[in-house]
């Protein structure tokens, strides 16, 4: 053996982190082609994409640590940009789609936000 059973571990590790992402990535390409309607494609394009470079960063700084003894602050600060502003871009997108007036694909969907804005907008009517 060449290395030590932690080094080996830790490959397995940054393996693991490095395929999960690209596994989420791959699903959020599907996810893009295959859902039918601007809200599922939004729901894929935001939390798929999110996990999957998630674990890539992960995966990535965990390699230049345990290889080249590398502290990476770009890729810590990178995966938390990316933590903070994909879930909060894609939720203003989806309520873009909504108060521009695009519908939810299928009959049988319960409409919440839409009788929260009623609500908010005229707040007597449901009293």
């Amino acid at each position: 053996m060449t290395g030590t059973s932690i080094d080996i571990l830790m490959d397995i590790l940054i393996s693991i982190f490095l395929l999960v992402g690209t596994f989420f990535i791959f699903s959020t390409s599907i996810g893009l082609l295959r859902f039918p309607d601007v809200y599922t494609r939004m729901h894929a394009a935001t939390k798929a994409s999110t996990l999957g470079i998630a674990g890539i960063m992960i995966g990535a700084f965990l390699f230049l640590y345990v290889e080249h003894g590398i502290l990476s602050g770009k890729l810590i600060l990178g995966l938390l940009f990316v933590l903070l502003t994909v879930p909060v871009s894609g939720h203003m997108i989806s309520r873009a789609a909504h108060r521009s007036g695009v519908k939810p694909w299928g009959d049988k969907v319960r409409d919440d936000y839409t009788e929260a804005i009623r609500a908010k907008e005229n707040p007597d009517h449901m009293k």
